[in-house]
């Protein structure tokens, strides 16, 4: 069925493209999909409505949203503006739903059972229309769905037909098509523009649908139809009604699915669909927290909402099933948060394995062993396919895979005879952190470049790890090298992220504190001297000096075994912390990403367009609970759990931020509560398992057995003293061996008596893309060393000399 000429007696409908397509609310209440590889649709609600569709891919949103309208003579309303909601999970752990729309002036009430068929690309609608004033006959129920084919609203086709004699609305765009069926009549059918000639626009100037707009092209369209609710058998039949939108490469694909699943009826779609969801649910561990069985079983919502956001196919997971601030972006924003981002994907397989959801989480490993880069690294972001669609590079990305290894690894989910299938990911990955680190292009904030203790700890961490990885296979210099590249970067964290002697320090009593990052030059004597841009404020040239830039990523320095809890330069960065980022609300404690953070709506409440003001974000109350465990304050971090599930929506889901400020309800903006961000966000879900599962192991579940081992539990060899051309340093201290190491093939002529007498001594290939040689400089007491670099390859010297000063 190829899009239809106009048949005769139908007009263009008026208004053509419609106006500037735009997506919707991010504040989703519901999420699902069926546990099934058959079953490539995933369903979103938010405002009592299905809203995005995406299929057959989770990165492929096709619908904008798919609401009712109510009219009777000299009424109108819309479900999803004048009714309140309600939402409820139709079973612990099954991410099917139940949504209730009651009018505000009470008149009537819609009931719809929302779910995926586990056998095709098909969302069901079980729907019941009540009338609470007057009688069924006294309304009528319009459905209203706005295509958005593929990631886009602009140049969509839509248009109504019949299908083998079933009434049907149908669309298409970028090579995908969709169709709509129901169990009753369509009373009228038709199709407009958005905005102009679209159902919305006939229904509420009071002229019902109007049915010569049979087809609509290349624009911003609308699909509308009347539902027949008085057609149901029986009395018990009556306000009823079954409705089914599905999906396909050709319209005739996506109708023949649609009607299957029409014809299978709500039953036994529905006991399949929650029979997949029991099994993989019943494989889970036990996290479950005690709670009143008439409410949120909020550990089931969590899983469910991981593995809704993951891709049978490929097992990558998306950030979210959102667009933040979506009702004010356009076709512009083509990925939103369905992106895989390395950081977010491999925090949330750790909340897998945490929940026990072993092969879930492996699959996480084979899908990234497949995207990486060439050079070792993976991108900033990218679709399923591995395509990027940011290409920035944050270090931090490059080591979580490693870590993610490691954790399967321990966790007996990689026997020792697949080891080897998973080392060409971890050297390369190492050799890009080697080669490239520490410093990082983009911190975790995707926001600035510089030296961020949240990105240092990952990095070693994984150094650390990819040092075991390279030992078991046998290469044991290569992982005492690894080991000494982590070695040094830890003992220099303090001199590149811990500020002293500052206005703040002084005013809270320390002595320092870490900083969010810095990029301060080899050899300065304060971060102060380093400036730092602030990202996303009104005032595009605002920077603020690095010391006096706080954020909580400083804790990752204990969460990831760097450096004990209790040691007096966290306890003073918990000081800095808390005084410039916490806000205690009725709920607990949240905590702002850093200070002057400008990622947030506006002042007011407008939605975030390139700037705005950072608001609260719960992900990082779970963050602290884990350093309130690691410190031995258990009841600090259980309270503090209690807060994080208590940002969550009426359903359970967890946001990206919540509202810090007073209400503004023309906004739907309200203290303690979700904001317009992303909602639900997987890393804080993932955050929420973990946090369950440390809380009842007693330890972190997360943090790295290498790294507190090394740096808290005992403490290595001061490692070879490290000079790079990116990293010059012209001052070391006595009794170190200094390493020269450079990126190719090179010989070191050096000296110790200004050139008296010199030797030639070649660099040793270390198997991760660089060459070292350590001179013997251990037993040298003040003094200078001169040395010059030949390059093998281009036979050439480097034509400068280099001197450090021994001290």
């Amino acid at each position: 069925m190829a899009f239809p000429t106009r048949p005769p007696g139908s007009v263009e409908p008026p208004g053509a493209p419609g106006i500037e397509p735009r997506w919707t609310s991010s504040d989703k209440s519901a999420v699902g999909t069926a546990v099934s590889s058959a079953s490539c649709v995933w369903f979103t609600a938010s405002h009592g409505i299905l809203n995005e569709i995406y299929a057959p891919r989770l990165d492929m949103a096709c619908v904008r949203d798919f609401g009712f309208i109510v009219t009777a003579p000299g009424y109108f309303s819309e479900e999803k503006r004048d009714a309140d909601h309600s939402v409820q999970a139709i079973e612990d752990g099954v991410p099917a739903f139940r949504l209730v729309n009651t009018s505000r002036d009470g008149r009537y009430r819609i009931t719809k059972t929302i779910f995926s068929d586990p056998e095709r690309e098909v969302v069901l609608q079980d729907i019941r229309f009540e009338a609470l004033i007057g009688n069924l006959s006294d309304y009528r129920l319009h459905a209203l769905v706005a295509p958005h084919l593929v990631n886009g609203g602009a140049d969509n086709n839509g248009w109504y037909d019949d299908f083998k004699g079933r009434q049907m609305l149908f669309a298409e765009g970028s090579g995908r098509s969709l169709a709509i069926a129901a169990s009753v009549p369509w009373l009228a059918r038709s199709v407009g523009y958005v905005g102009i000639s679209d159902g919305w626009q006939t229904l509420s100037r009071g002229e019902g649908l109007n049915e010569e707009y049979s087809c609509a092209t290349s624009g911003n369209i609308a699909l509308s139809g009347t539902l027949d609710m008085r057609a149901g058998e029986g009395q018990a039949g009556q306000g009823k009604a079954l409705i089914a939108i599905g999906f396909g490469t050709q319209p005739e694909e996506a109708a023949v699915r649609t009607l299957l699943s029409l014809e299978q009826g709500v039953e036994p779609t529905l006991k399949h669909y929650r029979s997949g969801w029991r099994e993989w649910q019943s494989g889970l561990l036990a996290l479950d927290e005690p709670h009143d069985p008439t409410q949120l079983n909020r550990y089931r919502v969590s899983t469910g909402v991981l593995a809704t956001h993951r891709d049978d196919a490929s097992g990558a997971i998306i950030a979210s099933l959102s667009i933040p601030w979506g009702f004010s972006k356009g076709d512009d924003d083509l990925g939103g948060y369905h992106l895989v981002w390395t950081r977010d994907l491999v925090e949330t397989a750790g909340g897998l394995l945490a929940a026990g959801a072993t092969a879930d989480a492996r699959s996480v490993l084979d899908y990234l062993a497949v995207i990486q880069e060439a050079d070792g690294h993976w991108v900033q972001n990218a679709w399923l396919d591995g395509r990027p669609y940011w290409y920035g590079i944050q270090m931090d990305e490059t080591a979580f895979p490693i870590l993610l290894y490691d954790m399967l690894l321990r966790a007996g989910a990689i026997d020792a005879s697949e080891r080897g299938r998973y080392l060409p990911m971890v050297e390369a990955a190492a050799g890009y952190i080697v080669r490239n680190g520490p410093a990082t292009q983009e911190d975790r904030w995707e926001e600035d470049a510089g030296y961020s203790p949240f990105t240092l700890a990952v990095e070693i961490a994984g150094l650390l790890a990819a040092a075991d990885a390279v030992e078991a296979a046998g290469r044991l210099d290569a992982a005492h090298y690894l080991r000494e590249v982590a070695d040094g970067w830890n003992e220099r964290i303090e001199e590149w992220t811990y500020a002293t002697d500052t206005e703040l320090s002084r005013r809270l009593g320390v002595e320092g504190y870490y900083v969010r990052i810095a990029s301060a030059t080899d050899g300065s004597l304060s971060l102060r001297r380093d400036f730092i841009p602030i990202r996303n404020r009104d005032d595009l040239g605002e920077v603020l000096e690095a010391d006096l830039l706080i954020s909580p990523d400083a804790l990752a320095l204990v969460r990831f075994g760097l450096r004990a809890a209790d040691d007096p330069r966290m306890l003073g960065t918990i000081a800095a912390i808390d005084a410039e980022l916490r806000r205690d609300l009725p709920a607990g404690p949240y905590w702002y990403r850093y200070n002057d953070d400008g990622y947030g709506e506006r002042i007011g409440g407008a939605p975030f367009a390139g700037s705005g003001v950072g608001r609260l974000w719960p992900l990082l109350t779970g963050e602290r609970a884990h350093y309130e465990l690691a410190a031995g304050r258990a009841d600090e971090a259980q309270r503090m759990l209690a807060a994080l599930e208590a940002s969550a929506s009426e359903g359970g889901l967890l946001p990206e931020q919540i509202w810090d400020s007073e209400d503004v309800p023309q906004r739907e903006l309200f203290l303690g509560r979700p904001s317009g961000s992303a909602m639900p966000l997987v890393w804080a879900h993932a955050e929420h398992i973990k946090l369950l599962r440390s809380l009842r192991d007693g330890v972190i579940f997360d943090m790295p057995p290498q790294t507190f081992a090394r740096y808290v539990a005992a403490k290595p060899a001061p490692a070879p003293f490290s000079w790079r051309l990116t990293a010059r340093r012209d001052q070391m201290p006595a009794g170190r061996r200094l390493r020269i190491e450079v990126p190719e093939p090179a010989l070191v002529r050096w000296s110790t008596d200004g050139w008296a007498s010199a030797a030639d001594s070649p660099c040793h290939d270390t198997g991760f893309g660089t060459h070292v040689f350590d001179l013997p400089t251990q037993a040298l007491g003040p003094g200078m060393i001169d040395f010059t670099i030949f390059w093998k390859d281009a036979q050439r010297w480097e034509g400068v000399d280099f001197q450090i000063e021994v001290d």
